[in-house]
């Protein structure tokens, strides 16, 4: 007879949100089942930490590759490297993979790794509150409530669309929606589209969708530096060749890693080093857009690699398309079906689509955390912006693990390297309570005051603050939160062990009752 598999304790059902008092107690609760939640639920599984749930307030896994299905939507950093160290994938099908397989990679790795017992789907967090006289988290959600030893935000910073308030846009009487918000019961064939924003997003919508529509408008505030896409189909004799020698595929990784790895100084300390990649866009503009005119216009005024640098063959071509304009200025406002620019240029639209990014330095969740003084932590960074100590742990917050937290973002690589480094701290500090008999932890204030501090003093060289640009890394003052000054082996340095000497340790009281029977 087969044994028996036992039943993971986090299948325990949650409580009706209305009535929390008992609802059941976990070792940890991760929000997100994107690359973030996945990668976390996988490393806490193989620490021997079973007892945890995964909250997703979608029905499926993938975060960002599951709600971003437009037209062209593909990943600009390499398949290999675009993926997790501890399931290396054989079969990836393109240099730069698309979303379907990105997305299916995931939940692959859901499977394999025995995720999908700990997820739970249409479960979106309305509120997380650190109970001090009870050394916990209480996790409430639009479908029951938990509490937990450690709250691990996996949330991502592009899951939630930014839509700007334009005047009238309320009243536009065709459709409107966001690029992450995708209508694919549209059909764009023959219509009049106008796409506003000129980002990683756009980039890949506008050249899928020009051929179809009948005329395409474009509003770029600001043009971005683009560079060759150099992207082609992985053969069936290179799959076979790293399935059947799996190091191979680890090779490719590494040398992957190796070249990005490179570029890094470039970008956080000699910015003039870019001079060279500067003049190889320059090039790849002059080659694609004979039209001064139109040249000038997507000709950026700034250094390279102060924004996110975009890989494209096809988008200046579009851009030149006998039915593309391209307003060099933001959209001002909508007078029924007319766009006004910034600059005053108007022009008719049917659909108008979003390529706006996300709040990335003001994080949707942060509203909805509530540390050991009652205060949220949207309250707590309302100030001086988001901060962490080592991206992933705030004082005040006790036991809050971020993966992908303030300043753990890259300009030029995978986030998988980020987020795997995160998560084994997250792991590295959940062990360590263990070991030491403490419950939580949380960073002493002058640990997370000097941490940032050396990190703004290291940011103040880079591209991202010398290039003479304003871009989404920034806070409204001006303070890059999102960026990592360095390049993704430090920051593994910097996470591979947890220094308890940067944290207060919190232990547990016993209730009332236990400590009666212990001094009787």
């Amino acid at each position: 007879m087969a044994a028996r598999t036992p039943t993971p304790r986090a299948s325990r059902t949650a409580v009706d949100p209305a009535n929390p008092a008992d609802a059941p107690h976990l070792r940890a609760v991760v929000i997100g089942s994107g690359f973030g939640g996945i990668g976390a639920g996988v490393r806490l599984r193989q620490a021997g930490i079973t007892d945890f749930v995964i909250l997703e307030r979608a029905d499926s896994v993938g975060g960002t590759w599951r709600d971003n299905s437009y037209p062209g939507c593909a990943c600009d950093v390499p398949s290999h490297l675009y993926s997790f160290s501890f399931a290396l994938n054989p079969d990836w099908p393109r240099s730069f993979s698309g979303h379907q397989e990105i997305r299916a990679y995931l939940e692959r790795v859901t499977d394999s790794h025995g995720l999908r017992p700990h997820l739970r789907f249409r479960h979106e967090v309305t509120e997380a509150r650190w109970e001090p006289e009870h050394t916990r988290w209480r996790v409430t959600t639009t479908q029951g409530s938990w509490t937990c030893d450690a709250l691990v935000s996996a949330t991502g910073p592009l899951s939630d669309p930014q839509l700007p308030d334009l005047p009238g846009l309320a009243d536009f009487p065709g459709q409107v929606f966001h690029s992450s918000r995708w209508d694919h019961d549209l059909d764009l064939a023959g219509r009049r589209v106008a796409v506003v924003g000129t980002g990683a997003s756009a980039i890949q919508i506008v050249p899928s969708i020009q051929p179809k529509v009948g005329k395409l408008t474009v509003f770029q505030r600001t043009p971005a530096w683009v560079l060759p896409k150099v992207d082609r189909t992985i053969s069936e004799l290179e799959k076979r060749i790293h399935r059947a020698v799996p190091a191979t595929t680890a090779l490719r990784r590494a040398a992957l890693f190796a070249a990005r790895e490179l570029q890094v100084d470039a970008f956080v300390r000699r910015p003039g080093l870019l001079k060279l990649v500067q003049r190889m866009a320059e090039r790849h503009l002059a080659q694609q857009v004979k039209d001064p005119a139109l040249r000038a216009k997507l000709t950026p005024d700034y250094r390279i690699g102060c924004k996110r640098i975009l890989l494209s063959q096809s988008y200046y071509p579009a851009l030149a398309a006998g039915n593309t304009e391209v307003v060099a200025a933001g959209l001002r406002e909508v007078r029924g079906s007319t766009l006004v620019a910034a600059d005053g240029t108007e022009t008719e639209a049917d659909v108008i689509v979003f390529g706006t990014g996300f709040h990335v330095t003001d994080m949707p969740i942060a509203g909805r955390v509530f540390g050991d003084r009652g205060q949220s932590l949207a309250e707590e960074w309302k100030e001086g912006g988001m901060e962490a100590l080592r991206g992933t742990t705030v004082r005040g917050f006790p036991n809050l693990f971020f993966v992908i937290g303030p300043n753990t973002g890259l300009g030029n690589s995978s986030m998988i390297l980020m987020i795997e480094s995160s998560v084994a701290y997250l792991v590295e500090a959940l062990t360590t309570l263990q070991s030491v008999g403490a419950t939580a932890l949380q960073p002493t204030e002058r640990a997370q005051r000097h941490w940032n501090q050396r990190l703004q003093h290291k940011m103040a060289r880079t591209v991202w603050t010398t290039g003479g640009c304003r871009s989404w890394y920034l806070t409204e003052d001006g303070k890059n939160t999102t960026l990592w000054p360095g390049s993704t082996s430090s920051y593994r340095r910097a996470t591979r062990r947890i220094d308890l000497t940067e944290y207060e340790l919190i232990k547990r009281q016993p209730a009332p009752a236990e400590k009666r029977r212990v001094t009787a």
